[in-house]
């Protein structure tokens, strides 16, 4: 299987924090030493009671960031990721981070919808707050990568919401997983249902060609995500003629690949907004 489970060395008072019930803490301390930037509140899913948080950029037109943050699908709140929005903001970037539901309430394909109904959102509202609709990037970490991943490679998702793959400038993904059949965790067969379905959970099983560009991150001493993942989805999308970046970190583990990202002036956020600006607008 290519979720593994983090060994007891890799990832330390990350894995602790995430892993055994200290989660709150954790993120506190992170968020205590984010760039000190404001955020508002809307409601993009009233049927569903889901909300988002939108950090503004200090520049008009920005590029547009919908952030899917990771949990195994089954855990997260968005505040405790504005350490995360912030470094994007403070880099340029309009960064929007969504709640979705949560297995095993809402097992897949729930989340997808409710990522969905997020990006359109953003298409229909990111001009009233200084960003550009035709410049927007799905990035996620983790269970959130593949989130990302899924929305841009199956267009039934973005289609129930008026959108296509086309919509969106490009996705990135920190250390996701696209490619990760069986599945015998029994806590992850909470979150993906019977069998029958799982081909469906998939991200590269729909690769054809239609979807934006890709930059994929992975730290190669990641012990819970097989950073193999990101290297067959960036093959996939190749093979299909599809732009696709591959970056593999050598010292980075799980959690330490999204807190390099999200460290103020980080080589590794400040290369992926480089891309992001290299990539062509929507042509939508």
């Amino acid at each position: 299987m290519a979720i593994a489970f983090p060994s007891r060395w890799t990832l330390l008072l990350a894995s602790l924090a995430l892993l055994a019930g200290c989660r709150g803490a954790y993120f506190h301390a992170l968020n205590a030493r984010a760039p000190d930037r404001s955020s508002d509140t809307f409601v993009y899913d009233q049927a569903q009671g889901l909300s988002l948080d939108l950090y503004r950029a200090d520049r008009p037109m920005a590029p547009v960031v919908v952030f899917f943050y990771g949990g195994s699908w089954r855990n997260g709140r968005r505040e405790e990721y504005r350490f995360v929005a912030s470094a994007l903001a403070d880099s340029g970037a309009l960064t929007l981070v969504p709640d979705y539901g949560k297995a095993p309430a809402h097992p897949f394909p729930d989340f997808m919808h409710d990522a969905a109904h997020a990006v359109a959102w953003a298409r229909a509202n990111a001009a009233r707050h200084g960003g550009d609709p035709q410049r927007i990037f799905v990035v996620g970490h983790s269970a959130g990568a593949h989130i990302a991943a899924l929305l841009a490679a199956d267009a039934r998702y973005l289609a129930e919401a008026g959108l296509a793959p086309a919509d969106l400038a490009g996705v990135v993904g920190l250390s996701g997983p696209y490619d990760f059949l069986p599945i015998t965790n029994a806590e992850l067969r909470e979150v993906f249902g019977d069998e029958g379905q799982w081909p469906a959970t998939q991200p590269v099983n729909f690769v054809d060609g239609d979807e934006p560009p890709f930059l994929l991150m992975h730290g190669l001493k990641d012990r819970l995500v097989d950073p193999r993942n990101s290297e067959r989805l960036a093959r996939r999308l190749g093979a299909r003629g599809v732009p696709a970046q591959l970056r593999e970190l050598p010292d980075s583990g799980h959690v330490g690949m999204l807190i390099d990202f999200a460290k103020p002036g980080s080589p590794l956020l400040r290369n992926t907004l480089e891309w992001m600006r290299t990539q062509p607008a929507s042509p939508r």
